[in-house]
């Protein structure tokens, strides 16, 4: 049997229900919580494989995740290569290099996260490790939910499209409806 994100989002109930204040401020009848599938080491190996493979075309020194989405699927995206895994963590707000990690200028660098929608953290991960005179290579990401959008200068990969309707707040349904939503996820919102 071969492995299908698909059904491992499905199998670790990654797509939750109901009616949700999203980062971007936005609102949505629906949300993904990959830590959901994240938390099984063989899915978490799996999905780790999976965005690898989409990126045999590339020579790849050190995969670098955001805290903390992107931590345990950069680990993973990095033992499927053969190479080092950094992460990159917020400290007052500012995304820093912490724990001693730093990249050496010019070592190849795939930023691995999650779930992509605006790209907002993988940017601030971007720039950071471009100060430091890495060369990003490309992005990639178990799921990709930016509609089509390019958010990157560098190649962007995703294994798994994710079409999430979402609301400016002024005009969600549910909101009009008498709901509040919820804020799920790992960050608040500025």
């Amino acid at each position: 049997m071969t492995w299908s994100v698909t059904e491992a989002m499905e199998r670790t109930g990654v797509l939750h229900n109901g009616h949700f204040l999203l980062t971007s401020g936005k609102h949505s009848k629906q949300y993904m919580q990959c830590a959901q599938l994240l938390q099984y080491p063989t899915e978490a190996e799996e999905a780790g494989k999976a965005i690898a493979e989409l990126f045999t075309d590339y020579e790849i020194d050190v995969v670098v995740g955001p805290a903390l989405g992107g931590v345990i699927i950069a680990h993973e995206v990095a033992r499927a290569l053969g190479v080092r895994c950094l992460f990159a963590e917020r400290k007052e707000g500012i995304m820093e290099m912490r724990r001693g990690f730093s990249v050496e200028p010019g070592e190849r660098v795939l930023v691995v996260e999650d779930v992509v929608t605006t790209g907002g953290s993988v940017k601030e991960v971007i720039t950071l490790l471009e100060e430091q005179n890495a060369n990003v290579v490309a992005v990639g990401s178990i799921v990709d939910r930016t509609g089509g959008n390019k958010p990157f200068t560098v190649p962007f990969r995703a294994v798994q499209p994710v079409e999430i309707e979402t609301f400016e707040a002024e005009d969600c349904p549910l909101c009009a409806a008498g709901s509040v939503p919820v804020k799920p996820g790992s960050r608040t919102n500025k």
